[in-house]
């Protein structure tokens, strides 16, 4: 693990919240893949204790396009745990086995470019319920921690999260849709947050997220400030342990409407140099706003489920791009 953070067992449960910091933000998100069926998704839950809340969020990509979802903002009263309106995170064993489940209603899309405009999107939704499992198994080290000290830069930055953890998992499960169901033998990717956290805080990033056919694996972000500065981290898994990224350049191919469709990222560790190609399957264009004194800014957030391939070794995973919106358009695309 990179030294210039430490992690403890402990650090797997929950923590109390600063009570000066209205947007203490404490969460965790898994998502899971499996090939065989062409399925999977990803689940957020985020407690923002001292704001009363808590962010729910449930995104399964079916195997023909549609997407079944739900986002809610559920009351909570405290942090004692991650477990609100149907969406439920345990921790079975520290840094080996987590469990995340979800038992609810979902929307089901079957045109997803909707979420562009979540205020109709009711009108196209057909609603059922739904019933998630993913037990997740540690297929590699934890990855990041706590700060050791004041002046070490954290992952996404300390406006967004001050510690955050993650780790590529093995996965078996089921997703079931209304009557629909489907079986879960893959892998997938965790992470777990606490801090302060407004998601405009992002200027910009682009993050990929990748489990391969061979045990392999990725996770890798780049993120740029207001300043124009950019950080590239992240970490290959190969032979199941982490190599620290040192240099990362990525070539996005756009739509007219400014969403990703492919990457092609090359990557250098102190052992290899790679080349990674992205490529999107489904796409769920979706967005957060919060209101700054007299204006409402936003955020465009594109969580896209996609096909990876490194050394012609297939993978799934996930490609989110996060932008800070300016006058309708995402800060972070080209002109």
């Amino acid at each position: 693990m990179d030294q210039d953070f430490i992690l403890t067992p402990a650090d797997e449960y929950m923590h109390v919240p600063d009570a000066g910091v209205v947007n203490y933000n404490e969460s965790v998100y898994t998502n899971a893949f499996d090939g065989k069926h062409g399925i999977g998704g990803w689940m957020r839950l985020g407690n923002r204790a001292n704001e009363g809340v808590a962010e729910l969020a449930v995104c399964l990509y079916l195997p023909d396009g549609r997407v079944a979802c739900q986002f809610k903002k559920p009351k909570i009263d405290n942090n004692a745990s991650l477990d609100a309106g149907g969406l439920r995170y345990e921790v079975l064993e520290p840094f080996k086995s987590v469990r995340m489940s979800y038992e609810g209603s979902l929307m089901v899309l079957d045109d997803p470019s909707v979420l562009r405009k979540p205020e109709t999107m009711a009108e196209f939704a057909r609603k059922t319920t739904g019933r998630v499992e993913w037990n997740q198994v540690a297929m590699s080290p934890t990855h990041g921690g706590v700060p050791t000290s004041d002046d070490v830069e954290t992952y996404y930055g300390r406006d967004f999260s001050v510690a955050h953890f993650n780790q590529h998992m093995r996965v078996q499960g089921h997703i079931q849709v209304g009557d629909e169901r489907w079986d879960l033998d893959g892998m997938g990717w965790r992470d777990h947050s606490w801090g302060p956290r407004y998601w405009q805080n992002i200027f910009f990033y682009r993050l990929f997220l990748a489990n391969f056919d061979d045990g392999r694996g990725l996770m890798l972000l780049k993120i740029t400030d207001p300043n124009g500065t950019t950080r590239r981290r992240g970490v290959l898994l190969v032979d199941g342990q982490y190599e620290e990224v040192i240099d990362m350049d990525v070539i996005t191919t756009w739509t007219t409407l400014g969403e990703p469709t492919a990457a092609q990222i090359a990557i250098r560790t102190k052992k290899r140099g790679v080349m990674v190609r992205a490529e999107v399957v489904t796409s769920a264009p979706l967005r957060n706003r919060r209101k700054i004194g007299d204006a409402m800014v936003g955020s465009r957030i594109v969580e896209a489920f996609s096909r990876y391939e490194w050394d012609g070794v297939k993978g799934l995973g996930m490609l989110e791009y996060i932008d800070l919106m300016n006058d309708e358009r995402p800060i972070g695309v080209p002109l």
